[in-house]
């Protein structure tokens, strides 16, 4: 069977009746979940694994998967564009990516052309969707053939190069984002010792004998610690809405916003790609790019659109690029991609080079699910935009009991451990503290998940190996990889020091 072949076939198990009702649910509460700040699509998929256990607990395992995964990746693309509602509407980004969008989205919003900033976000998240499938269907056969040559030397570098540049990228400090790096990765040595059979870091404790379960760190840092946030510095909520008028975008805003969309789907597929660099880098580099190449420079910040088309085209784009390291080489390269990870292979379905070739119902069914949610989320968000900023002003008092609940339920009915949700408290505060201390949350969180990765890929590349280090760097692919990773961590630290050298010369 050929690609073709393939897809058709995927789309014959998405377009079954619940797999569209999946797909509904999903892109319906990603785009709420966007739309509220604080929660995000992280915990957002975190908490409804236990719900997709339980609603597809009757189908056959490989249905059973598919169903689950349409639904969580609904989510995960929903809430890309749903941030970009409370950016324009009430200058507050109800996910990091859409941070840019609040430059000039508020500002048209300000002047009346809210419905204009909305329908382009639209219809850029649909344009880069597109391109997104079209480049995953074309290099995802490809791409996991070329990964099936990787050996365990290969794989460790790779992985390394994930960690590498999630930590490069996150947050303003390299230093505090590999501190989180690192307690990620000794977070994942706790517990059994798969090759000793040894308990590690358990100090006698039975609970810890199972590690600890990224889902329970999750959830507590991201959902639990904004919570926290809200409650201790009692954010006032005196931000004033927009009025959304006519949504229907003139054909001067159209021709404005044609090139940057264009221009921010393939940037930020080519970003999403990267392991760690994410939607956040995807849609800053793709608003920098406008500005430079902008004719008139000095109109973003104050309502450009083409400041709201490619930012909005390219986070989305890197939300969907960020699923070919995912499905291809089982590399996650974010912390939703790692629960998404996690949901995989809670139905035994392991992502890497053998999914295409192992699961192809689930890969393929995943895939044509999410051309069709594309054309969910244009159907949707136009009409009920109005909804979702109604959304937008539920108090807090009433939100933040519903996150505290679902946290605690969701983690439980995975974990069935009242430890776990001791864990969970633990988090939430650590969280908070971390975030106001502007330790970076991601890195941990792929560290934890890739941890255990890291270390089962070295031990059997020097068991092959005779405990020669060797080879890591004569072997081509395995060495490129280790460059990359090297470069990634030491280009920010040189253009610092760079940086401040130029300053120290010019105050001389």
């Amino acid at each position: 069977m050929n690609t073709l072949d393939y897809l058709l076939h995927g789309f014959g198990s998405a377009l079954i009746w619940y797999n569209l009702i999946f797909a509904f649910v999903g892109v319906l509460i990603g785009t709420a979940v966007g739309v509220l700040p604080g929660i995000g699509p992280m915990s957002g998929v975190a908490l409804l694994i236990p719900v997709t256990a339980s609603i597809t607990g009757g189908l056959p395992p490989e249905q059973a998967a598919t169903s689950a995964i349409i639904l969580l990746a609904g989510v995960y693309y929903g809430a890309m564009y749903g941030g970009s509602t409370t950016s324009i509407l009430l200058n507050t980004p109800g996910e990091s990516s859409s941070v840019v969008t609040t430059l000039d989205g508020y500002q048209m919003a300000k002047k009346g052309r809210a419905g204009s900033a909305l329908s382009i976000a639209a219809i850029g998240s649909f344009v880069a969707g597109i391109v997104t499938l079209i480049a995953l269907i074309v290099l995802a056969k490809p791409l996991s053939t070329l990964a099936l040559k990787f050996g365990p030397a290969e794989y460790f570098s790779l992985m390394l190069l994930g960690l590498g540049a999630v930590s490069g990228l996150a947050g303003k400090s390299v230093t505090k984002a590999l501190i989180m790096t690192v307690c990620g990765l000794l977070l994942a040595t706790i517990g059994i010792d798969n090759v000793s059979g040894i308990g590690r870091f358990t100090f006698d404790i039975p609970w810890l004998y199972q590690g600890i379960e990224f889902l329970t760190i999750a959830v507590g840092l991201f959902a639990l610690g904004e919570v926290f946030k809200t409650i201790l510095e009692k954010e006032e909520e005196d931000t004033q809405m927009a009025k959304i008028n006519n949504l229907i975008p003139s054909k001067e805003e159209l021709k404005e916003s044609a090139a940057p969309i264009v221009r921010g789907s393939f940037l930020g597929f080519f970003i999403g790609i990267l392991p760690g660099a994410g939607a956040t880098l995807a849609s800053f580099f793709s608003y920098i790019l406008e500005k430079k190449i902008a004719k008139d420079p000095s109109k973003f910040g104050k309502g450009a659109i083409a400041g709201v088309a490619a930012p909005e085209s390219a986070n989305n784009a890197a939300s969907g690029g960020a699923m070919i390291p995912l499905l291809t080489l089982g590399i996650p390269g974010s912390g939703t991609t790692a629960i998404l990870m996690g949901a995989l292979m809670m139905y035994n379905v392991q992502p890497g080079p053998l999914l295409f070739e192992d699961h192809p119902q689930v890969a393929w069914g995943l895939i044509a699910s999410m051309f069709i949610g594309n054309i969910m989320l244009l159907i949707l968000n136009l009409p009920l935009v109005k909804v979702f900023a109604k959304i937008i002003q539920t108090p807090k008092r009433y939100l933040i009991p519903i996150i505290i609940a679902i946290s605690i339920f969701g983690v439980y009915a995975v974990q069935v451990s009242i430890y776990d949700l001791l864990l969970l408290l633990a988090c939430g505060v650590i969280g908070y503290f971390l975030n106001k201390h502007d330790y970076p949350i991601a890195p941990l969180v792929l560290g934890l998940v890739l941890g255990p990765m890291v270390e089962n890929n070295l031990r059997r590349a020097l068991t092959i190996f005779n405990g020669d280090f060797g080879p890591f760097f004569t072997r081509p692919i395995s060495l490129g990889f280790l460059i990359m990773t090297v470069l990634w961590l030491a280009i920010p630290v040189v253009m610092k020091m760079r940086g401040k050298n130029v300053v120290i010369n010019e105050e001389a």
